[in-house]
Parts: structure tokens; C-alpha cells; sequence
């Protein structure tokens, strides 16, 4: 299958729900693509592919859709995953990193235990809008002493501009809207 088949592909399973969480915001549901397995295994084997030569050492999840995604490739990768909770979700000894999403402000934690100094870090996200999310998990590994070697992403935002403030790092989508109304 071509990036493009992939691409058209996704778009047509991934659910288009306007004005979700709040109005204005066109929210892009990744979930009724779960249902094909055949697709999500596409959809994994093309970040496989992308990263492969990236050698990482652990795959980092976002809270929440980035856990699916990122599981299956650590499984892929045959290496471990470790997740980034959203605030007060985390038992343990962790750093946290705040940031500001287009509609509200949030914040990530991540336990201290998770990333080794040294590390290579894949960060694994469902959806990149304005980046925000992305930095976040990006600071936290960089304080804990990991090295990013790049942002997978299903869905891309393309006109939030959220890839310019990830320019010191490889971002790769396989879907990029280009408006609200795409």
C-alpha cells in the first residue's frame, strides 16, 4: 500500500466530530479506525518503517489514544513503553511538564524511573494539533536525560503549525488536514 492509499485510507475511517470538546473545534476521532485491524496493522508498519532506523529504546505514550499506538509498536520495535498520564494519574515519583492546548491549558507527568539518562525515545501521540502535548513530553524526557529521536503521529493538524515548534526533531504523520473543514 502507498503512503497516499494509507493516507486516504485513514481519513475515510478516522470520524469527524464538530464542535468536540468545546465549539469551534472540529475533533478528529481516531477510534472507529481501531475497529480494522488490517488498517491499524498498516498504520503501525508504516511508523515501524519511518523509525526503524532510529533504533529506540523504549516507545513513549500520550495519554490516552497515543497508549494504543504506542504499545503495538513498541511490540513492533521489541522494545518497552512507558507512559505519559495526564495530571494526578501517576502513583509514583514523577516530573511534570505543563502546556497550553488550543482550547485550554493541561499537563503531562511522566515517572522519574521511566526513561533512563541516555535513553533513545520515540514519543507516540494519536493527534498533533499545536504541539503542545508533544513539547511537553519532549521536556520531560530531555530532563530525565533521554534523547528524542522522533514524534509519530496518526493525525497532524498541518494548519495549527504545531510541526514548527518541533523543528529540532523528526515529526512524522501519516494523516495531515490542512483545514477544519477538510
Amino acid at each position: 500500500m502507498t503512503d497516499a492509499d494509507l493516507e486516504g485510507r485513514l481519513k475515510s475511517a478516522i470520524r469527524r466530530i464538530p464542535d468536540f470538546p468545546t465549539k469551534g473545534i472540529v475533533f478528529r476521532d481516531i477510534t472507529t479506525l481501531w475497529k480494522d485491524n488490517a488498517l491499524m496493522r498498516s498504520a503501525v508498519e508504516a511508523l515501524y518503517e519511518h523509525f526503524k532506523d532510529s533504533k529506540p529504546h523504549v516507545i513513549l505514550g500520550i495519554e490516552a489514544r497515543g497508549f494504543v499506538f504506542g504499545a503495538l509498536l513498541a511490540q513492533r520495535f521489541g522494545v518497552g513503553f512507558v507512559p505519559a498520564r495526564k495530571l494526578g494519574k501517576l502513583p509514583f515519583d514523577k516530573v511534570t511538564e505543563r502546556y497550553q492546548l488550543e482550547y485550554r491549558t493541561d499537563g503531562l507527568e511522566l515517572h522519574r524511573d521511566a526513561i533512563d539518562k541516555g535513553d533513545r525515545v520515540l514519543i507516540v501521540d494519536d493527534l498533533m494539533a499545536t504541539a503542545g502535548t508533544a513539547l511537553a513530553a519532549a521536556k520531560m524526557v530531555e530532563t530525565l536525560g533521554g534523547v528524542i529521536v522522533g514524534l509519530a503521529v496518526i493525525v497532524e493538524l498541518s494548519f495549527l503549525h504545531g510541526r514548527e515548534k518541533l523543528k529540532s526533531f523528526d515529526v512524522f504523520s501519516l494523516v495531515a488536514y490542512n483545514s477544519e473543514a477538510e
